[in-house]
């Protein structure tokens, strides 16, 4: 490490002012500082002694995500040996690299044009480079389909980072989560390339159905004169929660395993990064709403799908935990935290059973609460400064 600090003040003076390559002066700022702490202080106002900045915090949500990176390699893996009838005869390290090829390239694209994008703007505009797309980055290939053609891959991200960040400020001042923008493009330019039963699995055999258990839910909430096997079919599918929260079934590459999830929860509640406030508000929204259906049962879907079950199926813990919790796009008061999370999880389960067909009820959830997010935060910083006023009496 020593020989790299000294490769590194070595060539600094390169790109300080007056230097040769003064111009890239962000570019190498922004490596310099990803590998080491800055040693710059501020020169006015508040001085804050913390080893904590924006690399180390984006860098811990990073590791938060591993576990679920690492599982998503092993269910690709898994999923297809599934269905071409090898799973018996294949190894775990086989089914863990093969879902490891298969998942790299869309991490590197992702990081490739986003961070590209990013420098590329850092330098037009003579900034700093921010490290908001190092999660940003890992987050999209974690909710995009193992079937995503790269290049869609590479046009979503960069929808997201120009529309989503960079027409904003650039990280600190968007007002949806970039990760989401990215699936929300994809979603609705390439529809096809998001649904169904091929998008899920890699080189899936054709006889096998890779349909995820909102495919089914959405089956049995349709379901009308078919015959009572095919409707005790899905019902087993639908039933199996174990492989739910496990993570052994179609789905994104890193939201279908639960337990995963989890293990990145108590990453981010542990160091402090994360809102337990708005995590425990999403889940006890959707469990609300849940429980709703299951008194009302007006179909299948509500009435044979118990309210906590919402919970591990699709990308409803997912988002709880790495989408919604976004200190950016999320609400910054804590009364405002515990409203914004309860309505996203609220609303996730009231459009996932009210239109069955749109499987992206939490992702449409998390970006309409964080357009509102501002406006929770406004009122209840307006009601606690009416509340002060009644307290006091103000002389005239």
């Amino acid at each position: 490490m020593k020989a790299l600090r000294k490769f590194l003040d070595k060539k600094k003076p390169l790109f300080l002012k007056g230097g040769k390559y003064e111009k890239l002066q962000s570019t190498f700022e922004g490596f310099e500082t990803f590998l080491y702490v800055p040693d710059v202080t501020s020169k006015s106002g508040s001085h804050i002694k913390d080893a904590i900045d924006l690399k180390r915090t984006m860098s811990i949500v990073v590791m938060a995500l591993i576990p679920s990176l690492l599982f998503g390699m092993y269910n690709i893996g898994y999923q297809h040996f599934l269905s071409i009838g090898e799973l018996a005869t294949t190894g775990l390290v086989d089914m863990f690299v093969y879902g490891l090829i298969k998942i790299l390239p869309v991490i590197v694209v992702s990081y490739v044009v986003g961070l590209g994008i990013e420098f590329a703007v850092a330098q037009m505009r003579g900034h700093q480079i921010n490290e908001g797309f190092l999660v940003s980055g890992m987050l999209i290939p974690l909710i995009m389909p193992i079937g995503a053609p790269l290049w869609m891959v590479a046009v979503s991200t960069a929808f997201a980072v120009i529309i989503g960040k960079e027409v904003f400020g650039g990280t600190g001042m968007n007002i949806w989560n970039p990760a989401l923008i990215a699936r929300a493009f994809f979603f609705f330019a390439y529809p096809s390339k998001m649904s169904g039963d091929a998008v899920w699995i890699a080189e899936k055999a054709d006889s096998f159905s890779g349909a995820t258990p909102l495919a089914h839910a959405a089956t049995l909430a349709d379901f009308e004169g078919g015959s009572e096997m095919a409707k005790s079919v899905i019902e087993q599918h639908l039933s199996n929660a174990y492989d739910m929260f496990i993570g052994l079934i179609p789905g994104s590459i890193g939201e279908t395993s639960t337990l995963a999830i989890l293990i990145g929860a108590v990453i981010l509640l542990a160091t402090g990064i994360a809102s337990w406030r708005i995590m425990l508000s999403v889940f006890a929204g959707g469990f609300v709403m849940g429980t709703i259906f299951n008194l009302i049962g007006s179909n299948a879907y509500m009435t044979d799908i118990p309210a906590w079950q919402h919970l591990i199926m699709g990308g409803f813990a997912f988002g709880a935990v790495f989408m919604a919790t976004d200190p950016v796009s999320g609400s910054q008061t804590a009364r405002g935290k515990y409203i914004y999370g309860f309505l996203i999880g609220l609303l996730a389960v009231l459009i996932r059973v009210v239109n069955a067909g749109f499987p992206e009820a939490m992702m449409l959830a998390i970006l309409l609460m964080n357009t509102f997010a501002p406006l929770i935060d406004h009122y209840v910083v307006q009601g606690n400064i009416k509340r002060r006023l009644k307290r006091v009496k103000v002389k005239a």
